[in-house]
C-alpha cells in the first residue's frame, strides 16, 4: 500500500528558465499518467553565468521546494544545474534525481562514427567538463569539442527562435565546431532545442543534433519501473511554477507545448 501511494506522488522537474519545458514535454509524451510539477527560476535566469556555488544554492533551494509538494523523483532539466549541483543534490535529497547530461552523451556516442562529438552550451556547462567525464566513463576514444554560446539562453527566453540576429549569432558561435570532423552536436542546455532547425540549417545536415529530453525521460521511466514508483492508473496533470513574470512564461509555454495554454504560479522561495 506504501508504495502505490509512492507512485502516486508527481515527478519534479526545474530549469534556470522556460527550456526545461522541452524535457517537461517529453516527460508528458512518454509516461501520460504521471503527474508532473515544473519550477522555472526566471527571476534569476540565466545560470550559465553563476558561480558553482549560487547555481548549487539555487537548485537546493528549488529542490526544497518541490520536495515539500511530496515528489517522489526530480528530474534536473538544466544542463548547468546539472553540470555544477547534481552530486549535492543527490547527497541532500532521498528521493531519485535525474539530471540532463548523461542520457544526452549515451545517445552521441551512439550517433557518432568519427569519434568527436561536438558540444554547445552556457559557459559554466562547458567549462565544468561535465560532459567530458560522462563520455569518458561511457565509451573510450571519442572527444568532444565545445564551444559556450551564452546570448542563446537570453534569445531563446525572448521567443526569437528563427530571426535574422539568431542566424548570424550561430554562425559565429559554431563556425569552430563546423571546421572539427564532428558528427554529432550535443544541445548542452534545454533551452537549445527550440533553436533546433536553425542549427541544423547552419551545421548541415551530415551532422546529427543531440537533444536530451527524449533520453531524458526514458531514463526517467526505467528509473521508476525499477524502483515500483510508475504510475499504471489515473490521468496525468500539470503544475507550473516560476519565480518572475508568470504572463511572459505562459505565453512562452503556449509556444513550447504545442498550442496548449498552462496555469503558471509564482512560487516564492525562501
Amino acid at each position: 500500500m506504501k508504495r502505490l501511494s509512492e507512485a502516486s506522488r508527481a515527478i519534479g522537474v526545474f530549469d534556470s528558465g522556460v527550456g526545461g519545458l522541452t524535457v517537461f514535454k517529453a516527460l508528458r509524451r512518454e509516461l501520460p499518467r504521471e503527474k508532473l510539477v515544473y519550477f522555472g527560476d526566471t527571476a534569476r535566469v540565466p545560470y550559465g553565468t553563476k558561480t558553482k556555488e549560487s547555481v548549487t544554492r539555487f537548485s537546493l533551494e528549488i529542490a526544497h521546494f518541490l520536495e515539500k509538494r511530496g515528489i517522489k523523483l526530480l528530474v534536473v532539466a538544466c544542463n548547468t544545474a546539472s553540470s555544477l549541483a547534481l552530486a549535492a543534490l543527490k547527497r541532500e535529497l532521498d528521493i531519485p534525481v535525474i539530471g540532463v547530461i548523461r542520457p544526452a552523451v549515451r545517445a552521441a556516442a551512439s550517433l557518432s562514427r568519427t569519434g568527436t562529438i561536438g558540444l554547445i552550451g552556457t559557459e559554466a556547462t562547458v567549462a565544468s567538463g561535465a560532459y567530458q567525464r560522462a563520455l569518458s566513463t561511457i565509451v573510450r576514444g571519442d572527444r568532444i569539442v565545445a564551444r559556450p554560446c551564452p546570448l542563446f539562453v537570453s534569445l531563446v527566453e525572448e521567443g526569437w527562435w528563427d530571426r535574422p540576429v539568431v542566424r548570424m549569432v550561430a554562425e559565429e558561435y559554431l563556425a569552430p565546431l563546423k571546421r572539427s570532423k564532428m558528427d554529432a552536436l550535443i544541445l548542452g542546455c534545454t533551452h537549445y532545442p527550440m533553436l533546433a532547425p536553425l542549427l541544423q540549417r547552419v551545421v548541415g545536415p551530415k551532422v546529427r543534433l543531440v537533444d536530451s529530453a527524449r533520453e531524458t525521460a526514458l531514463e526517467v521511466r526505467a528509473v521508476l519501473e525499477s524502483k515500483g514508483l510508475l504510475r499504471r492508473a489515473g490521468t496525468g496533470s500539470d503544475l507550473f511554477f516560476v519565480t518572475d513574470g508568470a504572463v511572459r512564461v505562459k505565453r512562452l509555454a503556449r509556444r513550447f507545448l504545442g498550442g496548449r495554454s498552462p496555469r503558471v504560479h509564482v512560487a516564492r522561495l525562501g
